[in-house]
């Protein structure tokens, strides 16, 4: 994938490990609470590998990480 927003995916991925792993779940237990496959959960973590996601996932893992879909969204400066 190729897009404009590739920096945006990268900090998006890189936010949900953050979270991921603030929670002590592996990557494997995430997926399956979302229902997508874990290569796909490694895809859209990966910093090399910008994964463009729907929001209809991206809600299900702020709702399975216990955080706002916003504070995935945030991303520091």
């Amino acid at each position: 994938m190729n897009s404009r927003h590739d920096q945006e995916y990268k900090k998006l991925g890189l936010n949900i490990a953050y979270y991921r792993k603030l929670n002590g779940i592996s990557q494997m237990q995430l997926a399956e609470a979302v229902g997508i496959s874990r290569t796909h959960m490694s895809n859209i973590e990966a910093p090399n590998m910008p994964t463009s996601i729907s929001l209809e996932t991206l809600m299900d893992i702020a709702d399975a990480l216990g955080v706002p879909v916003n504070r995935l969204l945030t991303f520091p400066q």
